[in-house]
Parts: structure tokens; C-alpha cells; sequence
């Protein structure tokens, strides 16, 4: 059974910075991708960051410059430096995992909310 916990959210003011982490239990033989994804209350889960196995890494415009994501492919573990935070980062920040093949596991989420 594999389970993806996420870790680091909280209450920030605007400008401030977080760390999110997200660690894997149970085994996943082969990833091809692992991110960050977020969701506001009565908005659609969007991406955030992506890093692809082979160490390219993608960015949502509106966090470029910002939000750094790291992996650990020994453990599957994935995490999310967010820095220069603004209110409109408010959300619920999910990690997820894609493996090689069919399917992804996806995490409960951590509140993140920036003050103004």
C-alpha cells in the first residue's frame, strides 16, 4: 500500500517562506514523474511544479522564480521550496507521484495560507 503525506504547510505572511515535504511509505518500482499540485475552494486542482525523472522540471507561470521543487529518487520523496509568498498562493498543496505505467498516487494535501 502506498501512501504519500505531505508535511510543512502552515501560516505565513505575505513575502515569507515555507517548505513543503512530501514523504512515500510502501514501494513504487519505477517513477517517471513527481509535482506539486494546489486547490483553492471552488477552483480546479492545478499544477504547480513537475520533476521528471530525468531532472527537467516545469513551472505554472504565476510561480516561476519562486518555488523551487526537489526530489529524492531513492525515496520517492518530493518537496516544494516556496519563497516570495503572495496571498494568491493560498491553497491546499498536494504532492503526486507518477510511476511508470498506468496510474498515480496522490497525497491528502497541506493548507498552506499567506497573509497579507
Amino acid at each position: 500500500q502506498v501512501r504519500l503525506v505531505e508535511s510543512g504547510g502552515g501560516l505565513v505572511q505575505a513575502g515569507g517562506s515555507l517548505r513543503l515535504s512530501c514523504a512515500v511509505s510502501g514501494s513504487i518500482l519505477s517513477v517517471n514523474a513527481r509535482g506539486w499540485y494546489r486547490q483553492s475552494p471552488g477552483k480546479p486542482r492545478e499544477l504547480v511544479a513537475r520533476l521528471f525523472a530525468g531532472g527537467s522540471t516545469i513551472y505554472a507561470n504565476s510561480v516561476k522564480g519562486r518555488f523551487t521543487i526537489s526530489g529524492d529518487n531513492a525515496k520517492n520523496t518530493v518537496a516544494l521550496q516556496m519563497n516570495s509568498l503572495k496571498p494568491e498562493d493560498t491553497a491546499v498543496y498536494y504532492c503526486n507521484v507518477l510511476p511508470s505505467g498506468w496510474g498515480e498516487y496522490w497525497g491528502q494535501g497541506t493548507q498552506v495560507t499567506v497573509s497579507s
